[in-house]
């Protein structure tokens, strides 16, 4: 998955980014809005992390959700 594709589907994945990053708040998810370096700048406010790891962070996350990657890819590529 990337970032482009958070962004098409922000409103259904703000629920998980809570869940993963809970001290982001409701305004925070609205103001990020998709967008991946608004992101990663409150998620390094928020938990006081520097940009590489709230990068890393963002990316574990990312690898983590099969549901945003194209058909093709989940089952492996084989058609």
């Amino acid at each position: 998955m990337n970032w482009d594709q958070v962004e098409g589907k922000w409103k259904q994945m703000k629920g998980s980014m809570k869940q993963q990053w809970g001290k982001l708040t409701d305004d925070d998810l609205d103001y990020i809005a998709g967008s991946r370096d608004k992101f990663i700048g409150r998620v390094q406010e928020r938990y006081g992390l520097n940009k590489e790891e709230a990068q890393k962070q963002a990316d574990e996350w990312l690898k983590n959700h099969p549901e945003m990657e194209p058909a093709t890819r989940r089952s492996g590529g084989s058609l």
